[in-house]
């Protein structure tokens, strides 16, 4: 029981710590300083901090446990100080509880306090940069491994993933993001003659309905449809008798495997066909999947449900995460952490019942190697 506190006591100490990206705030160090048996190598670049710690037991496979110790600002309107937090009925209220000091703390802790019969090797990789452009992030961090040949086996990265229970979700890939711009062009001319004008508005309106909320894909057994998302249409001068000279639209697309960017490309251009446009896309992110029979899914499954009860459900759903830098090494990547319903909001929690029972599993997970 008393390990089992210890997490929590860490937890707050994390959470104490004002780390808005891409600042740590110490944190790294402090984690550096914290696990100290084991060997750190720092990869700083952009102003971004990168701390990756590791420990070679035996001959055996290599774990890797990633996270972000940065946090997104806290916002105006909590109830109390986002960096100081407080415990109420069972819940602990600060940035960063769910998203994801929480599962920094413990997957730290669970490493601390294991012993030395562990059959491979065990790291930790940690940035401060996750939240922002993540350009000196993770990605970094595995290129620099692969150049001296210590790319993990396997990852597991403590993001949020679960929905309604502690241990009903894991995320065994992620969609990718594309970003549409497009300039539709018009001729800006009088109200009163539209014979005389293009009208970049009227052309956009019967494409709408054909393209908004659209899926590209028919989806399949581990991701949804690739729906085309429209975020942003203006035009005009803001006066009644004037038609606009162009319009400048934005989408995203959350593709899975079975849209391209070049598929997107292709779609759009055959709805707008005949029209005068310039379209840019730029991928954010690329789509991946670990297969569901893979050991670290199956281990993890059976770990959720030795300490929960709970059969979990395997998940491609939600934004993007670093695991999108993580899979294309052919390191097979999950996702497991706390409940997520209050990420990025005001009066961000999580219970202190989540974070001992991430520890618990994060222990057992490493007690499977």
């Amino acid at each position: 029981m008393e390990k089992r506190l210890d997490v929590i006591d860490l937890f707050l100490k994390i959470l104490s710590v004002e780390s808005v990206t891409p600042n740590d705030g110490g944190l790294l160090t402090y984690i550096e300083n914290y696990l100290a048996n084991f060997e750190a190598t720092w990869i700083n670049e952009g102003g971004v901090k990168n701390l990756f710690l590791t420990k070679k037991f035996k001959e055996g496979k290599h774990l890797c446990f990633a996270g972000h110790v940065d946090v997104v600002p806290a916002g105006d309107g909590w109830e109390s100080n986002p960096f100081v937090p407080m415990i109420k009925d069972g819940y602990i209220y600060a940035r960063g509880t769910q998203d994801m000091k929480s599962g920094v703390a413990a997957f730290v802790q669970a490493v601390r306090d294991m012993d030395d019969d562990f059959s491979g090797r065990l790291s930790l990789l940690l940035t401060s940069d996750e939240e922002g452009d993540g350009t000196y992030g993770t990605q970094i961090v595995l290129k620099h491994l692969k150049e001296i040949d210590l790319l993990p086996d396997y990852c597991i990265i403590a993001e949020p993933t679960c929905e309604k229970e502690m241990g009903d979700a894991i995320k065994i890939g992620r969609r990718g993001s594309i970003n549409g711009y497009l300039t539709l062009k018009g001729k800006q001319g009088h109200a009163a003659y539209p014979e005389k004008a293009i009208n970049p508005i009227h052309n956009i309106a019967p494409i709408l309905a054909e393209i908004a909320g659209h899926n590209l894909d028919n989806g399949d057994e581990n991701f949804a449809p690739s729906k085309l998302v429209i975020t942003d249409i203006r035009s005009g001068i803001e006066v009644t008798n004037v038609t606009p000279n162009e319009l400048k639209m934005m989408f995203n697309v959350r593709n899975s495997t079975n849209t391209t960017q070049e598929s997107l490309r292709a779609f759009m251009e055959e709805k707008l066909n005949g029209l005068e446009y310039e379209l840019e896309l730029q991928q954010g992110s690329y789509p991946f999947v670990t297969n569901k029979s893979s050991f670290i899914v199956q281990e993890l499954s059976q770990a959720i449900e030795e300490e929960t009860g709970v059969k979990t459900k395997l998940s491609t759903a939600g934004g993007t995460s670093d695991g999108r830098h993580i899979a294309p090494y052919g390191i097979e990547v999950v996702e497991f952490g706390v409940i997520n319903d209050r990420i990025h909001g005001l009066n961000e929690r999580t219970s202190i019942k989540e974070v001992e029972t991430l520890y618990n599993i994060s222990v057992n997970m490493i007690k499977r190697f």
